[in-house]
């Protein structure tokens, strides 16, 4: 996660244990995932553990959904994202290639 204040609460209630799963599911750390599932889970309880991973889970399947439609990237999210997008190899990407390229 990046442009956030990771030692911030992003101003919602547990937000910091909130930031920390998300951070968890993006990394590849299975015991940190564990721990802040349960930090979510002994705190704001079962309902809202799954209520965050799913919030999770929606995010990547938009994005699956968004893909395999063949929605382009928006121009300003193009001019956004060359460099990341350059260092990731993300336009070496079949579908990258099929739809022209994303730079």
């Amino acid at each position: 996660m990046t442009g956030t204040d990771a030692a911030g609460d992003g101003g919602v209630a547990n937000g910091r244990k909130l930031i920390r799963f998300a951070t968890a599911v993006l990394h590849d750390d299975a015991s940190e995932l564990a721990a802040a599932r349960m930090d979510i889970a002994d705190t704001m309880g079962g309902a809202a553990l799954t209520d965050t991973a799913a919030v999770a889970a929606l995010f990547n399947a938009i994005d699956r959904v968004a893909d395999s439609t063949g929605i382009p990237l928006e121009d300003v999210k193009a001019a956004a994202t060359v460099d990341f997008r350059a260092a990731i190899g993300i336009n070496d990407f079949a579908a990258a290639s099929e739809k022209g390229g994303a730079s």
